[in-house]
Order: structure tokens, then sequence, then C-alpha cells
């Protein structure tokens, strides 16, 4: 079997409860939406086919347990559950990022699951499978990057209304870079009391917000 690669890099988790942490990331390429703010849009162009072994291979050397599958949207590549079922085999602890847009119902169980749940001024707010809620477990996490007042107005009735079942250490708020501030979110977040976790994306505070490969 294999992938259609854009990156495989080695950096520390820059979002999500794993925030901090060293981090294997196997960027996948190819995606079914345009987001207004994408960062990532290079992995629509930019493509190597690997088989699994040469994944494997590629990572071995970084010697660290956890891994990121990410695009992109992996979920588009038919071979993407798999490679998540090889990487757990390996005793890799093992995330998927995926925009929500595609069903999540056959991701081994014990892959942790971190799903965008797009907002109005993404321009692809219509894209969620709200039947995705039903395939989440306890340890999956929901992300939902924010641009707009109107953006966190959509979060929050989202949250109250459709995610009771999630826990609030796992429910994401993360300011778009640059055209929010978090101080502004974390103001409205207090205001209403919002049980939801404000997210940076330390990677971009850490190092240049266009460097790419951390």
């Amino acid at each position: 079997m294999q992938l259609d690669i854009c990156e495989i890099f080695y950096s520390l988790q820059g979002e999500s409860t794993f925030t901090g942490l060293p981090c294997i990331f196997i960027r996948l390429s190819g995606c079914n939406l345009n987001c207004s703010w994408c960062d990532t849009r290079y992995a629509n162009i930019e493509s190597t086919p690997m088989t699994f072994e040469q994944i494997l291979k590629k990572i071995a050397p970084y010697q660290c347990s956890l891994v990121e599958v990410t695009g992109g949207e992996p979920l588009m590549q038919d071979n993407t559950p798999d490679l998540i079922t090889l990487l757990l085999k390996e005793n890799y602890q093992v995330l998927l990022e995926t925009n929500g847009s595609k069903n999540i119902k056959n991701i081994d169980l014990n892959c942790i699951k971190i799903v965008d749940i797009k907002c109005p001024s993404s321009n692809e707010s219509h894209s969620f499978l709200l039947e995705n809620i039903d395939f989440l477990t306890q340890k999956d996490e929901i992300k939902f990057v924010i641009g707009s007042q109107k953006d966190y107005e959509f979060a929050t009735s989202f949250i109250k209304n459709k995610l009771s079942k999630i826990s609030s250490n796992n429910i994401h708020l993360s300011p778009v870079f640059g055209q929010i501030s978090s101080a502004t979110l974390a103001a409205w977040m207090l205001e209403d009391n919002l049980s939801a976790r404000l997210s940076l994306q330390q990677h971009k505070i850490m190092w240049d917000p266009d460097k790419r490969g951390v």
C-alpha cells in the first residue's frame, strides 16, 4: 500500500491537548475544502508517493512515539485508515487531524481523532458531517478555528446544542493567527463562561508563522 505524501517532519505539537510534546507529522497531500484562512495550501500541489514501508523507515530515526497524520485532508486517500492501524500496531500513539467532512466511522478506535468543525469565516461551514459526532470517543477532540465574533457565536451554539457528550477539556477554540487576538477570544469565553479550551498555535508563536516543518 502507498499514500501521496506532502511532507514528513519532526517538531513539537503546536495544537490540541498534546501541545508542547515532540511529535512526528505525516502530512498527506490533497484537500477537498478551500478554507479562507488555510495555511497549508501547498499540500494540494506537493505530492510524493510513498509505500507504508517507506513511511515507517522515514519516521523511525526520530525515535518519537507520537505521530500525527494530517493534511490537507488525510481521509481523502482510501489507504489512510490502514496506515493509522499499522502505526498503532508499531506501538506509535497516533493522532488524526481531519476537517470533519469525511466519515470517521472506520478509523481505529485507538487513534485519537482531532476533528475540525468549520466556522462561517472559513467559507466551509456547510462541510461538517453531523453523523461524525456519533463516532467520537471520550478521548477524541474537537477544534473550532475562530476568525470573527460570528464564528465564536457559531461555535458556542454548536457546543451547547450538539457537543454535550464531549468533555470541555477536549473542545478547542483557536483564533485565526493575525486575524483576531487571543485576548479578544479569551474575553468572550470568560464572559460566557464557555466550557471549552482556548488553544493557540504554539508553533506560530515560537517560530516564524510562515515557517514550514515546525
